[in-house]
């Protein structure tokens, strides 16, 4: 015991110093929202505003509380969308003005459907605490009528396991709560990851919600890392940021450009918040070098929902300011985006329509590096520069005090690769994993019956590097294909999944080779990179002879090899020769998705 007594008096103190971390210097903030938060003795009062915007409730306090409240507001109703890998129930709750309770029923509404989710990463919690004050604001404070043209989906935690592994040591760049969770999910998962793949129960459960539900508009509520700057509540979107461009001339980008950001900017403004676009820093030590208008890909949710055609706003509170901030900020930005709905839900889904009608002849599905374009006004805050002692190298202190600057902002200038769009994909049974997932996501597939023989084009893979791991992944890199047409046999029980339907496009970034997030970057096909096959020596050298005497042609081939091999042994020479023979495994690296043209 006197040694446990020992330990504890050593590391208290240390403790204590890594608890006052040294953050940047705070900005002093008021603002018309704190008029939200209600007094001490306010029965209805919220376990953030208790707390005067320090602790965070745990899982347990947060879905108990939300329960009480629909118990009692029959507008209100709690729904379990899953549960986590821990065995956590994952709630959301519906808010339908006409008590529209089930997917069969709200989806025949003419009201739009508004998606908020928190806790993704559930040390950036504030959506749930905002979304818990603006649900009580409805419930008790005269808010109800944000329910006249529109309903609420609202999921406080996402990743609940994660939001469990509680602690004071979480989120180190962040200014608050005193306590929060942790980034990743149980099995170290990263959910803003996981869009793409769908390993994660948590992702299935939300995508699930997506397909069931029919959200028109959807948010996805993080908070930043990085680089300090004056706006305290930015958001962004696959089309948005700082410059519109013509790759994303989309109806939903020109719709939350036009009607979205200027709408819920005001409102936030007038609240005393500072609204900005997605922002990251170019190099985080320096914000003069710019900053980046960012093209996310499927595995992120805003590059998900922009091809599914589902409008998704990647919402990044930034994590400098104080915890009371950001709340605030959110609730003011959930509050004007439910009161746009009211108004521009017509024209919303007007632009989603239009946009899930397109069938484009080509599909873009990786993008070029982002390159420097022009300049914009950006509410910087100013930094200096000092040498380390520690590395010897330039470090930046940040000093809390407003600077307005000019600087860079870097794009993609455009596709780096595309595909003509095919008309189906062809998948055996034996890929059933892959197969499962795309149902996940609401891919509509025929199945068929009894064996066929299709004409399709298959990749060969010529080139490809294994990467490190990642996210549970051996991901496949630099790829490089080459296409042949073959009379292929589908089993029994294979699909044909056209690409002439809503997902049609997200259909061909999970499935073609060379896209970053297809299923084959992912490392769902590795097993073609395994030949389990082999020819013994002292019959590929006599068949070699043979082959050789034969076939003029291939001696001219052979003596090609060996000139652009020299170090080449006997064992390589001979694996050539079997390559061009029969019986070589001609499934070897051979990509087992038909492309029906």
């Amino acid at each position: 015991m006197k040694w446990l007594l020992l330990l504890c008096a050593f590391i208290m103190p240390i403790i204590a110093q890594i608890e006052s971390l040294p953050l940047p210097p705070e900005i002093p903030w008021q603002g018309n929202s704190e008029k939200l938060v209600v007094a001490n003795d306010h029965s209805e009062i919220t376990p953030i505003e208790k707390s005067k915007f320090a602790v965070t409730p745990r899982y347990e306090e947060t879905i108990a509380w939300m329960h009480n409240l629909a118990n009692r507001i029959p507008q209100f109703h709690m729904y379990s969308i899953g549960k986590s890998d821990e065995g956590r129930e994952i709630w959301m709750l519906v808010a339908s003005k006409e008590q529209l309770f089930t997917p069969q029923k709200i989806t025949k509404s003419d009201k739009a459907i508004f998606l908020a989710q928190a806790g993704i990463h559930s040390g950036e919690i504030d959506g749930k605490d905002a979304g818990m004050m603006l649900l009580r604001d409805m419930a008790f404070r005269n808010k109800m009528d944000l329910l006249d043209h529109c309903h609420l989906l609202f999921i406080p935690i996402l990743s609940v396991d994660g939001h469990e592994n509680f602690s004071l040591f979480n989120r180190v760049n962040q200014r608050g709560p005193h306590k929060c969770g942790w980034r990743t999910n149980a099995k170290n998962l990263n959910l803003n990851r996981d869009y793409a793949k769908l390993d994660t129960p948590e992702l299935q459960s939300l995508i699930k919600v997506i397909n069931n539900w029919k959200p028109d508009l959807y948010f996805d509520i993080h908070v930043t890392d990085g680089a300090d700057y004056q706006y305290d509540i930015t958001f962004g979107y696959n089309g948005g940021g700082f410059i519109s461009t013509e790759c994303y001339a989309t109806n939903i980008a020109q719709w939350l450009n036009k009607k979205f950001t200027p709408h819920v900017s005001t409102d936030l403004s007038a609240s005393g918040h500072i609204p900005g676009p997605l922002v990251f820093a170019m190099n985080g030590s320096n914000i003069y070098d710019g900053v980046q208008d960012w093209t996310a890909l499927q595995r992120f949710s805003n590059g998900y929902g922009d091809v599914r055609d589902l409008p998704t706003i990647l919402v990044e509170n930034h994590s400098l300011k104080p915890y009371k901030q950001r709340v605030l900020g959110t609730y003011i930005l959930l509050e004007s985006t439910m009161k746009l709905l009211g108004k521009e839900s017509t024209s919303l889904r007007t632009a989603i329509n239009k946009d899930k009608k397109q069938r484009p002849q080509q599909v873009v599905i990786d993008w070029l590096p982002d390159v420097k374009s022009e300049n914009t006004d950006f509410r910087g805050v100013s930094f200096t520069h000092k040498q380390s002692a520690i590395t010897g190298s330039k470090i930046v202190q940040w000093t809390g005090k407003a600077e307005e600057m000019n600087i860079p902002v870097y794009r993609t200038p455009g596709a780096k690769h595309k595909v003509d769009r095919p008309k189906a994909y062809w998948i055996s049974p034996s890929w059933k994993e892959v197969i499962h997932r795309l149902k996940i996501h609401g891919v509509k597939m025929e199945t068929i019956s009894q064996a066929k023989k299709v004409e399709v084009d298959m990749y060969s893979i010529t080139n490809h590097k294994l990467g490190t791991p990642f996210e549970g992944h051996i991901q496949v890199k630099n790829v490089e294909v080459k296409m042949q047409t073959t009379q292929k046999l589908f089993p029994k029980g294979s699909v044909r999944i056209s690409t002439d339907q809503d997902l049609g496009d997200l259909v061909i970034l999970l499935l073609e080779p060379k896209s970053p997030d297809s299923f084959f970057q992912w490392g769902f096909f590795l097993e073609i990179f395994q030949r389990t096959e082999y020819i013994e020596a002292y019959v590929m050298e006599p068949l070699a002879q043979k082959m050789l005497d034969k076939d003029p042609q291939l001696v001219k081939k052979f003596k090609e090899y060996c000139a652009e091999n020299p170090k080449a042994g006997a064992h390589q020479k001979l694996q050539w020769f079997y390559q061009q023979t029969p019986y070589f495994d001609t499934r070897w690296q051979m990509y087992p998705v038909g492309i029906e043209k």
